[in-house]
């Protein structure tokens, strides 16, 4: 997430579409499933789901599942459609070129019906059977994650990452308005809480990645300002990740349980981010590493004890 390589150029698509794929499909239904990132897809619904149990309406059963359907469709949409963008890059990486499209099992041409078609149908279904405001932030995610992050930000600046972690930090929101109708503070709180976690979690990667970004001429902070800068902004962005992760809490929207959670593996992320900073053994370094694999327990931990905490109250009387 120096200088890439003098012969990539960073200032336009790199589309070379003709050589990624066969004439003909050999696709099976797992590639289908892969196209939809199913990893990412996992961690839209979760947080959708959170967003969703946690608001002050409470959802019929079958309407909550609907909602969460046509977010994980949506999020499958989204991730389709970038995979078959950015099949050009991905053949060049190590830690892509085995999807459906580098790999030939999927032709470009079906990757983007396969999306457009999954995109319309989430879309249409959740703003006709749950409601207009959830459809709608359904639709914009999906094309700021597709039109603006992978279509224009990911090639064009080091800030890719900052900018374009919008789109994954709608999921909480969207289950929200599913449930409510509308947007609240609390659900702008979800999305911050996840919008400041999604920098140091990708540049974290991105410093044992390095070598890949530059061989697919992806601008990502280690590429463009250096090992040294991209562990300065990891730090600066878990120390304003850590203190806005406590703010549920002290704002009364969550409980003690939660309070503790969120200040003791918020010392931790900021401990590893300390380590990453002044860990000077490359970048592959083991500081880089843990930081990329706790930042992923981390968010789900303050995600799961939200919901932990809201069952509490309802039958202990825990919160607020």
């Amino acid at each position: 997430m120096s200088l890439v390589s003098e012969s990539t150029d960073l200032h336009g698509p790199l589309r070379a579409d003709a050589g990624l794929a066969p004439t003909f499909s050999t696709a099976e239904v797992g590639d289908y499933l892969a196209l939809m990132k199913p990893r990412v897809m996992s961690l839209v619904v979760f947080t959708a789901f959170v967003g969703l149990m946690i608001a002050p309406v409470p959802m019929h059963p079958v309407m909550a599942f609907t909602a969460l359907l046509c977010i994980a469709v949506g999020a499958g949409a989204a991730g389709a459609l970038n995979m078959w963008y950015d099949a050009d890059i991905d053949a060049k990486m190590t830690r892509t070129r085995a999807r459906p499209i580098p790999a030939g099992r999927i032709l470009p041409g079906e990757a983007l019906a396969f999306g457009l078609m999954l995109a319309a149908f989430s879309v249409v279904i959740l703003g006709l059977l749950v409601n207009l405001v959830a459809a709608a932030l359904l639709a914009f995610t999906i094309f700021f994650y597709v039109v603006v992050y992978t279509m224009w930000l990911k090639r064009w600046t080091p800030q890719n990452i900052v900018i374009g972690g919008a789109a994954g930090a709608f999921p909480p929101m969207i289950g929200w308005a599913a449930a409510t109708g509308g947007i609240s503070v609390e659900s702008v709180l979800l999305f911050l809480i996840i919008f400041f976690w999604t920098p140091p979690h990708f540049w974290a990667l991105s410093l044992y990645r390095t070598e890949d970004y530059v061989r697919a001429g992806i601008p990502m902070l280690p590429v463009v300002a250096g090992e040294r800068e991209t562990r300065r902004q990891i730090l600066l962005y878990t120390l304003i990740l850590a203190p806005l992760a406590t703010a549920p809490w002290l704002l009364g929207f969550a409980g003690p349980v939660y309070g503790v959670v969120t200040v003791t593996t918020g010392a931790v992320m900021l401990a590893l981010a300390l380590r990453v900073l002044t860990d000077r053994s490359g970048p592959a370094a083991r500081a880089s590493r843990h930081l990329f694999a706790f930042s992923i327990l981390y968010l789900f931990l303050l995600f799961a004890f939200l919901l932990i905490d809201r069952v509490l109250a309802g039958h202990f009387g825990l919160v607020g």
